[in-house]
C-alpha cells in the first residue's frame, strides 16, 4: 500500500489533534523540551510537536520528507506566531552536523521509519548527556466504540490497510533506541478522550492513512459518505468523545 501523507496535508492540519499540553508537561517534568533547548523534530508531519515546544520556548528545526506537510506546518506556525525551522528531509538522513541537538523526537511516525537507521542518526545528532522520545497519540478500538466501527469501514474500502486494531502501544522500538547505544529507557503512557464533531472525525479519517493518504480521490469521496452514514445512524451524539491513547519512550545518550 503506497503511503502519501503530502495528499492528506489540507484535513491533516485541519482535523488532527495534536499532543495534550498534559504530554509536553511530563516531559519537561524530567527537563526534555525546555526552554533554551535545541530539539529536532523528525517526522514532523504539519509541525504539531514542533509548534508545541517552539511554544515552550526551544529552537525546534522540523523535517519531513513531504513538502506539501512541511508548507502547511509553515503555515501553521506564522498563524500562531511561532519560529520552527522546518527542513525537508528524512529521519534516516537528517542532513544536521554531528552532536547538534539537545533532544530529538518523533510523534506518530516511527513506523514510517526504517527504524534502526533512524535511531543511529538521531544518536548522531544529539550530544553526549540528551535525550530522545518516540510518542504516539492514537486513537483505541474497543468493543462498539467509534474508533473500531471506524476501523471495520476502512478496512472495507482498503483491504490493504494494516494499521487497525492496535493498542497504542509500541515496545519495539525500544529495541531500535537500545541497538543504536541509548541507554535509560523508561516509558509511560496514559488515557484521555478527544472530543470531535462528526464533521471533524471524518476529516481526521480522511487525512489517515487507510484512506486519504492511499485510496483514489473518488474512494475517499465513497468512503467519507459512508463514514457520514454510520456516524448519523448508530452515533448519534453531535460531540464524540474518542477513547485515546498517550505513549512515549524517553532514552538518553
Amino acid at each position: 500500500m503506497r503511503i502519501d501523507f503530502g495528499l492528506t496535508a489540507d484535513d491533516y492540519a485541519r482535523h488532527r489533534a495534536g499532543f495534550p499540553d498534559s504530554f509536553f508537561e511530563r516531559l519537561a517534568a524530567q527537563g526534555i523540551g525546555v526552554a533554551g533547548q535545541t530539539l529536532v523534530d523528525l517526522g514532523t508531519g504539519t509541525g504539531t510537536l514542533a509548534r508545541g515546544f517552539a511554544r515552550r520556548g526551544c529552537r525546534v528545526v522540523g523535517l519531513d520528507p513531504a513538502a506539501p506537510m512541511i508548507a502547511q506546518a509553515r503555515q501553521l506556525g506564522e498563524r500562531a506566531g511561532l519560529t520552527v525551522e522546518y527542513r525537508q528531509a528524512t529521519a534516516e538522513a537528517t542532513g544536521l552536523p554531528d552532536a547538534f541537538a539537545d533532544v530529538v523526537t518523533a510523534g506518530q511516525c516511527w513506523h514510517w521509519f526504517d527504524g534502526p537507521a533512524a535511531a543511529r542518526e538521531a544518536r548522531r545528532i544529539l550530544h553526549p548527556g540528551s535525550a530522545a522520545v518516540i510518542a504516539h497519540f492514537d486513537w483505541v478500538p474497543l468493543a462498539g466504540n467509534v474508533v473500531a466501527a471506524t476501523e471495520e469501514l476502512i478496512l472495507k474500502h482498503n483491504p490493504a490497510w494494516r494499521l487497525g486494531g492496535g493498542s497504542g502501544l509500541y515496545p519495539r522500538w525500544l529495541r531500535d533506541l537500545a541497538e543504536a547505544g541509548f541507554h535509560d529507557l523508561s516509558t509511560f503512557s496514559y488515557d484521555l478522550f478527544v472530543p470531535y464533531t462528526h464533521d471533524d472525525w471524518r476529516g481526521r479519517i480522511r487525512a489517515s492513512a487507510g484512506v486519504g493518504a492511499s485510496l483514489p480521490l473518488g474512494r475517499v469521496a465513497a468512503f467519507d459518505a459512508e463514514l457520514a452514514a454510520l456516524l448519523a445512524a448508530r452515533f448519534h451524539e453531535p460531540v464524540l468523545q474518542v477513547h485515546h491513547r498517550v505513549w512515549a519512550v524517553l532514552a538518553h545518550c
